[in-house]
């Protein structure tokens, strides 16, 4: 790979993870469909202004340079409650969050680096 698109890589990842996430905490915090799904669930109302407002925080914080590692690890916690919430309710497939999850790890990896990614050294 060359030295362009490698220095490119971990930056896109982090924009494109969080632009994803910020869209999505929208639509999740604003849409009137998901408000009735979580009712006819049983959870509070409260819930989805709480978590998607802390979401909608938590991504614009991600792509800030200054606030990468404060967003991501808020990101990170947030994953983590909606996982164990989908799994408790018995909706298992929580393939996104993990996605989201790892692309946020490692942009937290190289936060602080270069945004490049390692050089891989040969032995020979």
């Amino acid at each position: 790979m060359n030295s362009r698109w490698r220095s490119m890589a971990i930056p896109a990842l982090r924009w494109t993870v969080g632009l994803v996430v910020l869209a999505e905490s929208c639509r999740f915090v604003f849409s009137r469909s998901t408000a009735h799904h979580l009712g006819q669930m049983g959870l509070p109302q409260w819930l989805r202004p709480a978590i998607g407002g802390t979401e909608i925080l938590a991504a614009l914080l991600f792509l800030l340079p200054a606030t990468i590692v404060v967003g991501g690890r808020l990101l990170l916690a947030i994953f983590a409650i909606a996982i164990a919430i989908h799994i408790l309710l018995g909706e298992f497939d929580v393939s996104g969050f993990l996605v989201y999850t790892m692309a946020v790890i490692v942009c937290l990896a190289y936060t602080g680096k270069s945004a490049t990614a390692p050089k891989v050294l040969h032995d020979r």
